[in-house]
C-alpha cells in the first residue's frame, strides 16, 4: 500500500476519513506531504481522524519523519507521518507473574501481541516495500 498523499488543496475531512479507514483495517497508515500548507492540511486531518477513532477505543500518535522524493526528475525533501493507534506500540513483554500464579503462557490478557514493528508484526521497511495505497 502507498502512502497517502496529501496536497496543501486536499480536504482534511477527506484525508481523515482516508486516514480512519486505513487505520481501522490495518492499524496504520502513512501520510506523505511536501511543503508546508500539504503539512498543515495532514496534521488537521489527523486532529480530524482522532475525533473519529477515539470512539472505538483508538488513540492515534504521529510520528514525522523526513524523506527524499522524486518529484517531476526533482529531488525533494518529504514529510512521511506515521499515524497509528498508540495501543498499537506497546512492546512486548514477559509477565513475571506467570511463576507466582499469574496469567498462562506469561502475557497479560489485556496485551495486544503487536510490538513496535506495527500492528502487522512488519517493520516500517517491510511497510514500505509492501507499498501503501494512494488516496
Amino acid at each position: 500500500m502507498d502512502a497517502l498523499k496529501v496536497s496543501s488543496k486536499s480536504s482534511p475531512s477527506s484525508v481523515a476519513g482516508a486516514v480512519a479507514g486505513v487505520v481501522r483495517q490495518h492499524g496504520s497508515v502513512e501520510v506523505q506531504v511536501v511543503g508546508a500548507g500539504a503539512l498543515n492540511q495532514a496534521i488537521k486531518a489527523v486532529a480530524i481522524a482522532r475525533g473519529y477513532l477515539t470512539p472505538a477505543g483508538i488513540d492515534l500518535i504521529c510520528v514525522p519523519t523526513f524523506v527524499d522524493v522524486e518529484i517531476d526528475g526533482e529531488s525533494r525533501t518529504a514529510m512521511r507521518l506515521l499515524i497509528e493507534d498508540r495501543h498499537g506500540m506497546m512492546p512486548s513483554t514477559v509477565d513475571l507473574r506467570e511463576h507466582a500464579g499469574g496469567h498462562p503462557g506469561g502475557q497479560d490478557p489485556h496485551h495486544t501481541g503487536r510490538g513496535p514493528s506495527g500492528p502487522d508484526g512488519n517493520t516500517l521497511d517491510q511497510r514500505e516495500s509492501e507499498g501503501h495505497r494512494v488516496y
